[in-house]
């Protein structure tokens, strides 16, 4: 029997699943490791820890019993938007700058003044904001001057951890697409773009598809992971687009909607699209598969944040019961009608990226009345929640045109009730695949196109069991769709005071 590796980088941890090509999994490992907050707004990542990472959750995997001759060829996802400096030595000269971090504001304002940020956007696919690797750059030039100059390369997580392993710097089109110096049409670095970080092409990787294949392990650490050094390795793409391969999303008008800590909406298209007003993303999956989509920062960990300041007695019940205390608290939340009797929730917390792009953005209960009481404020917080992934799924619509089916998944899609509310409130079906660790399966699969093992990335779908399907409710619907016009309002007329 033969197997595919996907290997998915991700925010708290690394994972490693072997698949066999239908999908069904063989083995797997993880490894978790930290986020290093120095200072308030920063996210950083050391890594020596991500790097690990990856040797021991591929050697978890393999030790469930797979033998090197198995694996058929190893695929990597990714999480975009990090930034890491290099030495001439190819030594870090710093940690890891990852997504979450928001230290370039003050840059990132300047440059949304500047005349150029509008055709900047229109060429790269990637919204001005302080996630973008354009944005870290000039922080990076301006606030650690020292770092910056000496600095020989400038790459992403992927990078540094395929530099290890095969001594290139490479990087995909799809982990390009997402730093904002890449031009979608050229597929080359952005001119404009390295003029305004501050670089030069020759400090950036060798830019080749998602579906590039290295072989020659560094010989320790393929006997590390249990692989045979020959082994060939997919570069893959970023983590995003491969969700939406491995839910089987390719198809024109189905979207992937992911949300677990913080959410996306995403959709294929044939080729890069790119929205007038810049709200939304243009990643690449292959050169016949654009992704776009925007991501939201707040998801799940709005819920939790209730859970934590407000909902002890919904965790002291979960406690008595033996449940997670999210059932208690979605439990007491769908005991109030849709609108949560006139509170609306702009779930803010931590900024917002898409739609809105503004880090500034603050989160708000609007309409409290001595009738409201807890219950109300998880409903609300599960409504605005919907209402920012849907606004997303709305810029798309205008862009690439009208959907046809969500496929979600994320840790709302073990919620019925919660996959009920986005029926309701998009207007459509939503379908829950069976599939576990989508971006990681995503890789496994682009693996198997990129050797032949699969002639089109259409051939994901027949694995793809779908365990349920909702439909929506037509009364709520219009009940959301007017409750959206009023959170749309709420959020314009305070913009401003954010």
């Amino acid at each position: 029997m033969t197997y595919f590796l996907g290997v998915d980088i991700g925010t708290t941890s690394t994972k490693a699943i072997a698949f066999s090509p239908d999908g069904t999994i063989k083995g797997k490992g993880s490894q978790g490791y930290e986020i290093i907050v120095p200072h308030p707004t920063w996210a950083e990542q050391d890594p020596e820890a991500l790097f690990n990472a990856v040797i021991t959750s591929v050697r978890q995997a393999m030790d469930t019993g797979l033998s090197k001759q198995e694996i058929t060829a190893v695929g990597f996802s990714t999480a975009t938007h990090s930034l890491l400096p290099v030495d001439a030595n190819n030594k870090p000269l710093s940690n890891i700058i990852i997504w979450a971090d928001n230290r370039s504001v003050t840059q990132t304002e300047r440059l949304k003044q500047e005349e150029i940020a509008h055709n900047l956007y229109l060429r790269t696919g990637s919204p001005i904001h302080p996630v973008s690797v354009v944005t870290k750059l000039m922080w990076l030039r301006e606030k650690s001057p020292e770092i910056f100059h000496k600095a020989a390369k400038f790459i992403s997580i992927k990078e540094y951890i395929l530099y290890r392993f095969f001594q290139r710097y490479v990087v995909d089109y799809s982990i390009a697409s997402a730093t904002g110096l890449f031009n979608l049409k050229q597929l080359n670095w952005d001119a404009e773009a390295l003029t305004i970080a501050g670089i030069k092409p020759e400090q950036l990787s060798q830019l080749v598809p998602t579906t590039h294949i290295l072989r020659g392990m560094q010989t320790e650490y393929a006997e590390a992971m249990g692989l045979d050094p020959q082994t060939p390795v997919v570069i893959g793409a970023n983590d995003g687009v491969l969700a939406n391969l491995g839910v089987g999303a390719i198809a024109p008008g189905e979207f992937a909607i992911t949300i677990g800590t913080s959410g996306a909406v995403r959709t294929v298209t044939p080729a890069p699209i790119t929205d007038p007003q810049m709200r939304t993303f243009c990643y690449a999956l292959t050169e016949k598969h654009w992704v776009i989509g925007g991501p939201t920062n707040n998801g799940g960990i709005v819920l939790r944040w209730l859970r934590d300041r407000f909902c002890h007695p919904e965790v002291e019940e979960a406690k008595r019961l033996g449940i997670d205390p999210y059932d208690v608290m979605i439990q007491a939340a769908m005991e109030i009608p849709a609108g949560a009797e006139g509170l609306i929730c702009l779930p803010y917390l931590s900024g917002e990226r898409a739609p809105y792009w503004n880090p500034k953005a603050r989160g708000v209960f609007f309409g409290l009345n001595f009738n409201h009481t807890r219950s109300h404020t998880i409903r609300a917080a599960m409504e605005g929640i919907i209402f920012a992934v849907y606004s997303i799924n709305v810029a798309i619509q205008e862009i690439a045109g009208t959907t046809g089916e969500i496929r979600a998944s994320g840790g709302f899609a073990r919620s019925h009730a919660w996959l009920q509310m986005m029926a309701d409130a998009f207007g459509m079906v939503v379908a829950i695949p069976e599939v576990y660790e989508a971006s990681g399966y995503g890789a496994a699969v682009l693996a198997m196109y990129a050797v032949g093992a699969i002639a089109d990335l259409s051939e994901v779908q027949p694995t793809i069991k779908i365990r349920d399907r909702i439909s929506p409710n037509p009364d709520l619907t219009r009940t959301y769709h007017q409750l959206f016009s009023r959170y749309q309002r709420l959020y314009r007329q305070l913009e401003a005071e954010f």
